[in-house]
């Protein structure tokens, strides 16, 4: 008499047992890319070519605090600038007046599509296309009012996104209440709107810092040079890349905390929600 022997059908992994496979398969492969990359590189050349002690001190030592400090100045007054202006756009955008919402759209449009280079290199022709001309407080009023014009342009769509996001229940509350429209603008909608937007401005002011490194295009003197402008003359003069790697940690000191205080923004918004 002979028996049939049914073979048990194989289990079907769960798809999160497949997923957490996945991810292993990913790690050892990352691993594997890592330690390869260890493996081949000359460490030698490129401690050398990127990391020189001594150019390093050289770097820190010759004027990077000073550099580090028009780095901030030019930023910060950058964004003042964006902000202020930014905000108006965003008012004009959202009014009922149609030549208001026509100008702050062009502006908006025109100053986000054009790259911050070019809008360096225009000002700095300015002079030369209308004799006489000439912006207050050099450079910084150069610096400010160029890098402000391309950083007002973006700050503008965030704060209008941060006004039509406040609750349409609180501007009729307050209208009922016998507010004017520029008054419940002032005490309800742009309060409420910049507790919303103020992650994504502080993004924006991280972009501001990246984007001052432009900045040499404007023909600024050695005094007033900024992080990326020092490290690269020191670069060139020494045939090595160690003084823009110092000059890029720098620009982290400014970035990194900027980030950490985006993230914690949102956490609490998120926990607030």
């Amino acid at each position: 008499m002979t028996e049939t022997i049914h073979a048990e059908p194989r289990r079907r992994l769960s798809p999160r047992k497949r997923a957490q496979r996945w991810r292993l398969v990913q790690y050892a492969v990352l691993v594997v890319l890592v330690g390869l990359a260890i493996s081949l590189a000359n460490w030698s050349q490129i401690l050398d070519a990127f990391f020189r002690p001594d150019l390093t001190w050289t770097t820190i030592e010759q004027g990077l605090p000073k550099a580090f400090y028009y780095t901030v100045t030019y930023t910060a007054g950058a964004f003042i600038y964006g902000l202020v202006v930014g905000t108006i756009l965003a008012l004009m955008k959202l009014s009922s007046v149609g030549p208001y919402r026509w100008l702050a759209t062009a502006y908006i449009e025109f100053f986000r599509g054009l790259p911050a280079i070019i809008v360096f290199i225009a000002f700095s022709l300015l002079p030369l296309g209308i004799p006489g001309f000439r912006i207050p407080f050099p450079p910084y009023g150069t610096v400010w009012l160029a890098l402000g014009i391309v950083g007002s342009a973006y700050i503008a769509e965030t704060i209008r996104a941060g006004i039509q996001a406040v609750p349409r229940g609180q501007i009729e509350a307050a209208r009922s209440l016998g507010m004017t429209a520029g008054q419940t603008m002032r005490k309800i909608a742009l309060p409420q709107a910049f507790r919303i937007v103020l992650p994504p401005l502080t993004n924006e002011l991280i972009l501001l810092t990246k984007d001052s490194s432009l900045i040499f295009v404007i023909g600024i003197t050695v005094e007033e040079f900024d992080l990326t402008y020092y490290g690269r003359e020191i670069a060139n003069n020494e045939a090595n890349m160690t003084p823009l790697v110092v000059a890029g940690f720098a620009y982290l000191l400014i970035t990194l905390p900027l980030s950490i205080i985006v993230r914690r923004m949102e956490r609490s918004g998120a926990k607030a929600r």
